[in-house]
């Protein structure tokens, strides 16, 4: 299974696409989606929007993921960060696949064992579990911590769904 990991932001948007085979996990590819700060809201959202679109075209994942938006106490840039999200949802739906959910702690804890692990922490297990992935911007490295954590859960899933289906029996 490959899977599109989205970390998003109005000034950049970190991509990570890896694939999963059981409990294998291999690095592909992970960039960044970035608009400039002049722009007009729109224009940015129309760029994540696009250069997502380009993303997907080029590496056809079977599935994405996404974080979801962390509310603070700033409101103004909570929703620009929802409208960029919004964007990187549209494009990625547009390609006919699913989009999961996952809020930021679940994908530290994922990572790490805890919900509270600090950049670097984070950035030394995606080191860990993708050494191919090589020096990467933070950005990239939450994208790819937010597809590996969709590979767990959809593993777990379809584990207990075997699981279920077989005690039916």
């Amino acid at each position: 299974m490959r899977i599109l990991g989205i970390d998003p932001g109005l000034q950049k948007t970190g991509w990570g696409i890896i694939e999963s085979e059981g409990n294998r996990l291999t690095y592909v590819a992970c960039g960044l989606v970035k608009t400039e700060g002049g722009l007009p809201l729109y224009a940015r959202l129309a760029t994540i929007d696009q250069g997502l679109g380009n993303v997907f075209d080029q590496w056809r994942p079977d599935v994405a993921a996404i974080e979801e938006t962390f509310v603070n106490n700033n409101a103004a840039s909570a929703l620009k960060l929802g409208a960029a999200r919004g964007a990187a949802i549209v494009a990625i739906a547009r390609g006919g696949i699913e989009v999961e959910e996952y809020p930021a702690n679940l994908i530290k804890k994922s990572l790490t064992g805890t919900g509270h692990a600090t950049k670097d922490q984070m950035g030394m297990m995606i080191k860990t579990l993708l050494p191919a992935a090589g020096k990467i911007g933070e950005d990239q490295a939450d994208a790819l911590a937010v597809a590996i954590t969709h590979a767990h859960h959809a593993a777990s899933r379809k584990l207990m769904g075997g699981i279920m289906s077989g005690a039916a029996r």
